[in-house]
C-alpha cells in the first residue's frame, strides 16, 4: 500500500452507508481506500448501518449467504438475497425520515438503488458510498487495496477504529427528527445527516 501522490490517504473497511464518524475523519484526507482482502469481521458498519426511529438507534443489517460468523475474504463476501432484505431497508428509512426535511428530495434515486439487486456486499457498499458521496457533492477518489498488510505504511489506517455504539469523536451538532423524543443520537449513518440537512450536510460536517 503506497500513499496517494495527490495527498493523504485514508484506509479503511468497506462499510454500509458509513457512519458519520467515518466522514468527519475523511474530510481530513484526499483518497479513500478500501480494505478488500481482510477477513469479515461480524459486529461492525461492514453490513449494517444505524438510523434514528421514534424509539432511538435502528439496526439495518445486510443479510449474508454464509451467515454472519464466517471468515471470507471480503471481496467474496456474498449477500442473501433471499430474504428480501433491501425492501424492509427501504420501509424502515421511509417509515424513519418521511418527516424529515430532505428525505423527499432524495427518495426517488434512493428507492432505486434499493430496487437493484447485488450478490456482494463489496459492491453494495461501494454503490452506497457513491450515491451519498454524490448528494454530499464530495468527491473523494476511492481506490481498493491489493493485498492484505496487517501493518499500512504512509496511510492513515483506520481500520477496525470505528465500531458499532454511541461513543464518537465528536460528531457535528443538527437537528434530528425524533431528537426532542429521544434526544440526539449519535453513532448513525451519514444518511441521517444527509436526510436532516440536505445540501448544508458538507458545511455540518466541517463545522462539527
Amino acid at each position: 500500500m503506497t500513499e496517494n501522490a495527490g495527498g493523504k490517504v485514508l484506509l479503511i473497511e468497506s462499510q454500509y452507508f458509513p457512519p458519520i464518524d467515518v466522514y468527519k475523519v475523511l474530510l481530513n484526507h484526499d483518497t479513500l481506500q478500501l480494505e478488500r482482502y481482510e477477513h469479515y469481521q461480524k459486529l461492525s458498519y461492514r453490513n449494517r448501518c444505524y438510523v434514528a426511529g421514534p424509539n432511538g438507534r435502528m439496526i439495518l443489517s445486510v443479510p449474508l449467504a454464509r451467515g454472519k460468523n464466517q471468515r471470507t475474504v471480503m471481496k467474496d463476501v456474498r449477500i442473501s438475497n433471499e430474504e428480501q432484505w433491501q425492501g424492509l431497508h427501504w420501509k424502515t428509512l421511509v417509515s424513519a425520515y418521511r418527516r424529515s426535511p430532505w428525505f423527499e428530495y432524495y427518495e426517488p434515486e434512493l428507492q432505486q438503488l434499493y430496487e437493484k439487486e447485488f450478490q456482494f456486499l463489496m459492491d453494495w457498499n461501494l454503490a452506497c458510498l457513491e450515491w451519498v458521496n454524490n448528494q454530499l457533492g464530495f468527491h473523494v477518489p476511492v481506490t481498493f487495496t491489493e493485498s492484505y498488510q496487517k501493518e499500512a505504511a504512509n496511510v492513515t489506517d483506520a481500520r477496525e477504529s470505528i465500531l458499532p455504539g454511541p461513543v464518537t469523536i465528536g460528531e457535528p451538532a443538527y437537528t434530528q427528527v425524533f431528537q426532542e423524543r429521544t434526544g440526539f443520537i449519535t453513532g448513525l449513518s451519514i444518511l441521517d445527516l444527509l436526510f436532516c440537512e440536505g445540501k448544508q450536510a458538507m458545511t455540518v460536517l466541517k463545522q462539527g
